[in-house]
């Protein structure tokens, strides 16, 4: 879109082109080139040194109210954030995702200190500046990347960029003999708050580390680091090691245990299925035995049916009498009458005789 450029300004900071009053001047029309944020993830940010902001157009101020209206509508608002972005983490990347949706259109512009400047000011970092700057290259927020970054923004390097709010936490940064290296920016209104987040910090993780410092001069000899990389002395080295054998050894133990365990469980398992399907065979079996033997069983009916067929057997028939026409069955010998008073003598040997008494009885 083209921009009308003019001299003067009205008294609330509009080009007088844009108010109410016709303009006095000759005025040209120039068009905004200003780089435009990304569209796509496929590469890396560039560095500003590469893909610099050579637009002609001039660049009007705008207040945070306009550029959350999404105005203007020919080119981004331009957001500049800085820092450190030593061990670049989570709160890193939430403070930029922050600043980067701060206005509808915006393009970010992420400064990043030297380690000069860093080692000057702050103090020492893991991270040398090269790395720290491909960090920030690949975060899907940044849309350029400024290289070797000022401590204490001036307003040159605010013309330079063409930028026109800087965000950051809005917690007084003191540094570099000043209270707040951003009061001026504050004043000026171009400075948009961020927030921080809790819990997480290049100090925090540099803590840690410094607190486990034994577990991970460990964890790194195990992986192949030398002493000497890791700057431990010969007799820590051995320490470390021989707690690395030991390490190993409690391993071992407790995978042995653990199986074992497994072991044991499923053995009781075992036991279990076997008791419960031994109970289960063994009243069946009383079941089965009690209906055999017991007192109403099939073997004691079966040896009933068995001895009486015996008796049977073994008892004569009975043989018929011929009383008055009619057959008539001998008497049992114990149904005969009983000789009462006289004996009966016995017959000498091959003499039969019967002797008579009250009742007459034939001799055998």
């Amino acid at each position: 879109m083209p921009v009308l450029t003019t001299d003067a300004e009205s008294e609330t900071g509009i080009p007088k082109s844009l108010s109410n009053e016709p303009p006095s001047e000759t005025m040209e029309e120039i068009e905004h080139t200003c780089p435009q944020p990304r569209l796509t993830l496929t590469a890396p940010a560039p560095f500003a040194d590469e893909t610099s902001c050579q637009c002609q157009a001039p660049h009007e101020k705008l207040t945070i109210a306009q550029a959350r209206l999404g105005t203007p509508v020919d080119r981004p608002v331009r957001v500049y954030a800085d820092g450190i972005f030593d061990l670049f983490h989570s709160g890193h990347a939430r403070a930029l995702m922050q600043a980067k949706t701060l206005f509808p259109n915006s393009y970010l512009l992420v400064g990043v200190c030297s380690d000069d400047l860093t080692h000057k000011f702050k103090g020492f970092t893991v991270m040398n500046e090269a790395e720290r700057y491909e960090a920030l290259r690949h975060c899907r927020y940044v849309d350029e990347v400024i290289r070797d970054a000022p401590w204490t923004l001036t307003p040159e390097f605010l013309e330079k960029h063409k930028i026109d709010f800087v965000a950051h936490d809005d917690i007084p940064y003191s540094s570099a003999g000043s209270d707040d290296v951003y009061k001026h920016i504050k004043e000026a209104g171009m400075f948009v708050p961020t927030q921080r987040t809790e819990g997480i910090s290049t100090s925090d993780i540099i803590t840690r580390i410094v607190r486990d410092y034994d577990v991970y001069a460990r964890r790194n000899l195990q992986r192949g680091y030398t002493a000497k990389e890791l700057n431990v002395s010969f007799i820590n080295e051995k320490k470390y090691r021989f707690q690395n054998q030991v390490d190993k050894m409690k391993e071992k133990v407790k995978n042995v245990e653990e199986r074992s365990k497994e072991f044991v469980n499923r053995v009781e398992e075992k036991s279990h299925d076997l008791i419960q399907k031994w109970e289960e065979k063994s009243r069946e079996f009383i079941g089965n035995f009690l209906e055999l033997f017991g007192p109403d069983g099939a073997w004691k009916q079966m040896f009933q049916e068995r001895s009486s067929r015996m008796l049977q057997a073994l008892s004569p028939k009975q043989s018929p009498v011929k009383k008055e026409g009619f057959l008539s069955e001998t008497p049992k010998v114990s149904e005969r009458p009983r000789r009462v008073g006289v004996p009966r003598p016995r017959a000498p040997r091959g003499h039969h005789f019967s002797v008579r008494c009250h009742v007459l009885y034939p001799g055998p």
